[in-house]
């Protein structure tokens, strides 16, 4: 499940409107927002949080708020009473540091709950446990890093995940946007460093290919079109776009939709749909080194072959047999790895 990030240092624009709009319509089914208010900002954010909440509703979405119990009292709330809250559209809290485990207990039979799963140990949980805290509302939710070298360790992620989903809690992570990043320091918001200067898409589908988080936000505050399209294709119908750049006249043999073979190859994605299609004579063409990422269709010299279709997960030799027609671009490298068995992907030409 997917969600994103908006927040309410300003009222929203017109253009921030049709953003939720487009993700929304692209199958994002959660927001989060952050509020911290100054002494002098309670009315405009209270304002800001309404208008938030007013599109949640109208939306069906759930409206995550990272709410502190001080930015609570400014609002003139209170955790002993949370309908005001719901009423304008707020389905759920992001506790951390300062609330008691009876207060989340409490809590945790209105709304939904979300805890900072780094910090949630054993005894939390038996905290909870004691306080007769409603575990089917509550959720582990990782935090996103701005400084660059400070997101998590891979191996701390996975045991760390391990254990919270031995707690039958449901886990979220961030990555980060790649169009309007949050300030101040606009270097990405993920939770894993590696996935610091990662396209959003590519960390997204590996937090849920080999992470296996339950939710999985964007961070910042934008994604660009070619992105938020990566989204659609893979939310509405399972599909891995890969954009890539066509080197010879032959890229518009394959360009179509293919299916990753069920019997996955170690070091090419193999197209289930290209050979056996009758591609006339393909004569040998541009048969270069074949760089990881590079698309390719064998020759006539391949015999039986002639017209498979392979992207190339490694660097491979050059082989008279085998033309090169493309190369997956940058950006969409990472989208290889997890292009598994029966896995539908789709190469978009782009422009030269």
């Amino acid at each position: 499940m997917f969600g994103f990030s908006m927040y309410l240092n300003e009222d929203l624009s017109s253009e921030q409107q049709a953003y939720m709009e487009k993700l929304q319509q692209i199958g994002f089914a959660e927001i989060f927002t952050s509020i911290h208010i100054p002494e002098d900002a309670t009315g405009p954010m209270e304002r800001r949080l309404k208008a938030l909440g007013q599109f949640a509703q109208a939306k069906g979405m759930n409206l995550t708020v990272d709410l502190s119990a001080d930015a609570l009292a400014r609002l003139r709330l209170s955790f002993d009473d949370l309908e005001p809250l719901l009423a304008w559209g707020v389905t759920g809290l992001r506790m951390d540091y300062g609330v008691s485990n009876a207060t989340i207990a409490q809590v945790s039979h209105t709304m939904q709950v979300a805890l900072n799963a780094s910090t949630l140990s054993a005894q939390d949980i038996a905290e909870l446990q004691q306080y007769q805290a409603n575990f089917a509302a509550i959720e582990a939710w990782h935090n996103y890093y701005p400084r660059p070298e400070t997101g998590l360790d891979e191996r701390y992620f996975i045991e760390k995940n391990q254990w919270l989903k031995e707690q039958g809690l449901k886990v979220m992570a961030f990555v980060p946007g790649d169009e309007a990043l949050r300030g101040p320091i606009f270097e990405g918001l993920p939770t894993l460093e590696s996935h610091r200067h990662v396209s959003p898409f590519v960390a997204a589908i590996d937090l849920e290919n080999n992470y296996q988080m339950d939710k999985i936000f964007i961070a910042d505050p934008g994604l660009n079109k070619t992105t938020c399209q990566q989204f659609q294709a893979y939310i509405n119908e399972q599909v891995l776009l890969l954009h890539a750049r066509p080197m010879t006249e032959d890229a518009q043999r394959i360009a179509r939709r293919h299916t990753n073979r069920p019997d996955a190859a170690r070091d090419v994605i193999r197209s289930m749909e290209a050979r056996g299609q009758s591609h006339g004579s393909i004569p040998p063409l541009n048969t270069v080194e074949r760089p990881r990422g590079a698309i390719t269709i064998d020759n006539d010299n391949y015999l039986r072959y002639k017209g498979e279709v392979q992207i190339t997960k490694v660097n491979i030799a050059a082989d008279p047999r085998v033309n090169v027609v493309g190369q997956v671009i940058d950006a969409d490298l990472g989208l290889l790895d997890n292009c598994r068995s029966n896995q539908v992907f789709e190469i978009i030409w782009e422009e030269v």
